[in-house]
């Protein structure tokens, strides 16, 4: 089993992972040389050689994944009932094209987010500006000014991914299930949270058992896939629910984080049809189309608001100064 400690790859570098397997894959190359031919960034780049060399010991994909870091178990799992039926071709397809969705959107609002932050940081060095000019600030204190803020926000952004990385090796803990209580909490945010995390459990077990694993072993690993650990406790009863006569709908009405509530009535066609897997990929392509459009809206507004705060900030300073006041009588 993987390290727990290993941090899954880059979203960068699991959509280059993946869209290169799944096009060697069709080509018909050997799973060696289609991991022998791929080239990822520097930090992902050990896991790859690693796996690799388990592979050409005849060790399975999957497998030398797992055991290197290379995938995180809930691709383990799909590669695996893929393998197991004959091909990860579409496996490896159906992750790319996630993965790269993802990787969109994430550029897209990381990009909107530039410039906003570029005037803020120039904003730090023109707001004590005329401090500085009338003399009641030294230049040592100017600089203390300006980066003050960085190293502040520097600091902040190193914590969070410490802890970050420490939930990930901790599991739920009493101050990390309080912070995934409150984020389902949030006004607007938090009712986005709890469908992209509903939007990520119905997705995963729509993968799963479309590669093939049952019913009762897909579940769990859906909902191990979950980030909220608050959410994930949720979605864990389906299984307890079901083990003792539910249906799937039966047991995903009772949930508390249901998300969209329309996913009810998709379980209820896939169940009663046969098509359950494709009818819960069409509810996660919904769902997926339903967050883009909330992303977007926020990539747009993020920055107007961020103009406004800086200018604000920016005026305040400066006629806050006694550059424009009349000199004393």
């Amino acid at each position: 089993m993987q390290n727990l400690r290993q941090r899954p790859l880059a979203l960068t570098a699991r959509t280059e992972l993946f869209t290169h397997l799944a096009a060697m894959e069709k080509a018909g190359l050997p799973a060696d040389k289609a991991y022998g031919l791929l080239k990822l960034p520097p930090a992902a780049q050990p896991r790859l050689d690693a796996a690799r060399k388990l592979i050409v010991r005849g060790i399975d994909p999957a497998s030398a994944g797992d055991r290197t870091g290379l995938f995180t178990p809930m691709e383990v799992s799909l590669l695996r009932a893929a393998l197991a039926a004959g091909s990860p071709a579409p496996v490896y397809r159906r992750l790319a094209d996630a993965y790269a969705y993802k990787l969109k959107l994430e550029k897209a609002v990381k990009s909107r987010m530039m410039l906003p932050a570029f005037i803020m940081a120039l904003a730090l060095f023109v707001q004590p500006l005329p401090r500085l000019i009338t003399g009641s600030l030294s230049g040592a204190g100017y600089l203390k000014s300006c980066l003050q803020p960085l190293l502040v926000l520097g600091l902040l952004y190193f914590l969070y991914g410490q802890y970050r990385d420490w939930r990930q090796r901790s599991g739920p803990t009493a101050p990390g299930l309080a912070m995934d209580r409150l984020l389902t909490r949030l006004p607007v945010f938090g009712n986005m949270h709890v469908r992209r995390n509903a939007r990520d459990f119905f997705e995963n077990l729509g993968m799963l058992l479309e590669a093939g694993l049952p019913m009762f072993d897909a579940l769990p690993k859906a909902s191990g896939a979950v980030g909220n650990h608050v959410i994930r406790a949720d979605y864990e009863e389906i299984l307890p629910r079901m083990q003792q006569g539910d249906t799937l709908e039966q047991a995903a009405s009772r949930l508390h984080y249901l998300g969209d509530t329309h996913v009810i009535g998709f379980i209820r066609t896939g169940e009663s049809s046969g098509t359950l897997p494709d009818m819960l990929m069409r509810h996660s392509r919904g769902e997926s189309e339903a967050l883009d459009h909330f992303q977007q809206q926020l990539a747009d507004w993020l920055p107007r608001l961020a103009y406004s705060a800086v200018a604000v900030w920016m005026a305040y300073g400066i006629l806050g100064s006694t550059v424009f006041r009349p000199p004393a009588l």
